[in-house]
């Protein structure tokens, strides 16, 4: 290796340790825990990005490498490319885009199966595979070390049914019970209680069409018309429906947008995500939705912050 490129991937380390070591001594913290590299960037990017920016220590947590993910840019049709070096180095920029720390869980990616989860034949010792037990402690581990008083995953079904979405789901349920539980997971750390836990409300039907309509308006034609197409073909439970909490990010699209086109093994970078401009976008949704699973402190329905009812609590 190079020395010019030496220092340029020291330089690369040493930020993401400060990011770290700056999130971890912030007054209030959020830890934002997905299946796999890239899920960071494309369910609640802004949010983070926002919440980093307010001074918030922001740890994103990818369970698995995404080593089995499959290349989605042409870019990449006719390379023989290393993807689980590559998703490591992309998980990178898009963490410095996103000003937030990261840690890998150090789970293998299960693949994506379709079809009944009881019909899925999982690679051996993959994250969906494995005993969940295994995983909890890993993540009580990691909560502990934290400390964030506000943790994001998905919902019961994955946000869609990919075996480690799901299985993320579950991992993350049983550490936000049990790394406040001192007889829990002994040798993980002193236990450390999280106070609300939120699912995040990805791609919801209404804000698709919303956001379809008002670019068909400007352009007469609507980017997600595709896939509005495949939902009604297939339908299935609208998360939407169940938001309970909508954070205003508008200022953040811009690196939101920056950090999914960081993973540009998993990502086309003239894909429909990316035609809807971002004015046209704010002038009817400006938010990014959550789902409010748990709390431990008393807060009120709808909210605007995921720290509702936490910044007294620790502030005080």
């Amino acid at each position: 290796m190079s020395e010019g490129l030496m220092d340029t991937r020291d330089s690369i380390v040493d930020a993401a340790r400060a990011r770290a070591a700056a999130a971890a001594a912030a007054p209030l913290r959020l830890m934002a825990v997905h299946a796999h590299p890239d899920d960071e960037s494309s369910k609640g990017a802004a949010s983070l990005a926002k919440y980093a920016h307010d001074g918030v220590g922001v740890m994103v947590v990818s369970c698995t490498g995404g080593e089995r993910g499959d290349i989605l840019n042409p870019k990449f049709a006719d390379t023989d490319v290393d993807i689980p070096a590559l998703r490591i180095a992309e998980m990178a920029r898009a963490a410095e885009i996103l000003g937030v720390a990261h840690t890998w869980l150090g789970f293998e990616d299960s693949g994506y199966h379709e079809g009944d989860p009881e019909t899925w034949n999982l690679p051996a010792g993959s994250f969906g595979a494995l005993d969940p037990a295994i995983e909890i402690e890993a993540l009580v581990r990691v909560v502990r070390e934290f400390r964030p008083h506000v943790m994001t995953t998905y919902d019961e079904n994955g946000g869609y049914p990919h075996p480690d979405h799901i299985r993320c789901h579950v991992v993350s349920m049983a550490a936000f019970e049990a790394a406040g539980d001192p007889d829990a997971y002994p040798g993980t750390g002193d236990p450390w209680q999280p106070l609300k836990l939120y699912y995040n409300v990805g791609f919801s039907r209404q804000r698709m069409l919303a956001i379809n309509e008002a670019v068909r308006e400007k352009t007469g034609e609507g980017p997600f018309d595709e896939w509005i197409k495949r939902f009604n073909d297939n339908p299935r439970p609208d998360p939407g429906i169940r938001t309970t909490t909508k954070v205003e990010v508008a200022g953040f699209f811009q690196q939101r947008d920056d950090a999914l086109k960081a993973h540009e093994t998993q990502i086309d970078p003239n894909a429909h995500w990316f035609a809807v401009p971002h004015d046209i976008e704010a002038s009817v949704w400006t938010t990014d939705d959550y789902e409010l699973a748990r709390s431990l402190v008393d807060t009120q329905v709808p909210e605007d912050d995921l720290f509702a009812g936490v910044r007294d609590r620790v502030e005080s």
